[in-house]
């Protein structure tokens, strides 16, 4: 544990020490960001004791990534939430700008320290410790993932920094250089299986003794982390962060039951209704969408930001120790479909798919056949089969029961051959839109 004395604090005690923090950010927002202002104030929130404290947030706006791309300009690239002059930035992060023009992250030099630090806990909880040697396959360019690089060298590990697309690079350095840990996404992790299986390389046998996961949800699927442990003989966690907010932010420790909150302190969570919007509460066994506000952020602070990751939390204290909520995403309600009432996350289907392996690959791509979140059944969904293997009409027909019977709607599935998907160095795509 990288903090004990703030990881292990009594949660009631968190909870008082962060109301205070958010009523100080918002009277940080209401003074110097324009944004937050003219949006409260329109929500009949013009001042500090209207808003009040944690008890009352639900009353409160959600602010949209819509809504902070609106606010940008020439003029004014980063958007009118920035709070502080150009002058008081040491790093500007960036998406990719898939959809157009990229979103920037401004980051103070205390914000750069929060966000190193809440990524060091995450990443710690995993069990890695000074000394050992980490391979990292993140692009630490202009992406907000090169901040939870900062983390390893805060752990004190040996890093190795490798970077996506560098296959046989990365390859090169696990036999070469023995780095007891790997940091990559699920898809990247799982396509590392079927390379080293073409290529004869030992995986299972390799210095790799642990496995961090991160950057799309999977990792905490039970089948598909089985398969990654059993391929990489190693022990499997994961992380979570999105870019507005931090790095970094959940992370997962050796209990396997869930990622701590790491930022605690820095961030509060809520849990809501991803239709309704309405608030869930936080408890064992809850779902919802994950919205996050900052609470000691000075660059560009957030209020409320749907994160758009469909979560289950528990609160209770876990075996190590650590007393912050644990979250595992379920998937994005982005990718979410809704299959005559039932909500159907394409997650879901790829960890029943997996039940079937090693007669399938563990692939999946949904192709709906509408427009839109509402599709009519059956929904398509077409199933890898493993390498090697032919196609069997009886197989089609058990997956589909299976999804019906667990996920309670109606699946066509079609069998198609191994290597009908593009394998990924980094995301995997799982639904087509």
């Amino acid at each position: 544990m990288l903090e004990p004395d703030i990881e292990t604090r009594p949660w009631a005690e968190q909870r008082s020490t962060d109301d205070a923090l958010f009523r100080r950010q918002i009277g940080w927002l209401l003074e110097r960001s324009a944004f937050y202002r003219g949006k409260l104030a329109a929500a009949g929130f013009e001042s500090r004791e209207k808003i009040g404290g944690l008890d009352d947030i639900a009353a409160l706006p959600f602010t949209e990534k819509s809504e902070l791309r609106a606010g940008a300009t020439a003029d004014n690239p980063i958007g009118t939430h920035l709070c502080v002059p150009r002058g008081d930035l040491v790093r500007i992060f960036s998406t990719s700008g898939t959809t157009g023009t990229p979103s920037y992250i401004p980051l103070t030099r205390q914000d750069l320290e929060t966000w190193v630090t809440t990524s060091a806990r995450s990443y710690a909880a995993s069990g890695i410790v000074a000394g050992e040697t980490i391979v990292s396959t993140y692009n630490a360019g202009p992406f907000v993932a090169g901040a939870a690089l900062g983390a390893f060298d805060r752990l004190g590990m040996c890093h190795i920094p490798v970077g996506t697309g560098n296959t046989d690079r990365l390859m090169k350095a696990v036999d070469l250089l023995k780095p007891t840990a790997a940091v990559m996404t699920p898809s990247y992790a799982s396509y590392l299986i079927e390379w080293a299986a073409e290529r004869g390389f030992d995986l299972r046998g390799s210095s790799v003794a642990r496995l961090l996961v991160a950057g799309e949800p999977g990792g905490g699927e039970p089948a598909l982390r089985a398969r990654l442990e059993d391929g990489w003989g190693a022990r499997v966690t994961e992380a979570m962060g999105i870019g507005d907010i931090g790095v970094s932010l959940w992370g997962e420790c050796e209990h396997q039951c869930g990622m701590h909150l790491g930022a605690r302190g820095a961030v509060h969570a809520e849990l809501i209704d991803p239709q309704t919007g309405a608030p869930v509460a936080m408890e064992d066994g809850a779902s919802g969408e994950l919205v996050l506000t900052h609470l000691r952020h000075q660059a560009a602070p957030l209020l409320r930001f749907r994160t758009r990751d469909h979560v289950q939390v528990w609160t209770s204290t876990c075996g190590c120790g650590r007393t912050a909520p644990r979250v595992r995403c379920i998937g994005r309600t982005d990718d979410m479909l809704i299959v005559r009432g039932v909500n159907v996350f394409p997650t879901a289907i790829r960890e029943i798919v997996a039940e079937f392996l090693p007669a399938v690959s563990g692939m999946i791509l949904v192709r709906p056949a509408a427009a839109g979140v509402s599709q009519d059944p059956p929904l398509p969904v077409d199933v890898e089969l493993a390498k090697d293997a032919a196609p069997e009409p009886a197989l089609a027909e058990r997956i589909a029961k299976r999804i019906r019977d667990a996920l309670v709607f109606t699946a066509r599935v079609e069998l198609v051959p191994f290597g009908s998907f593009q394998r990924s160095e980094y995301k995997s795509k799982l639904v087509q839109h």
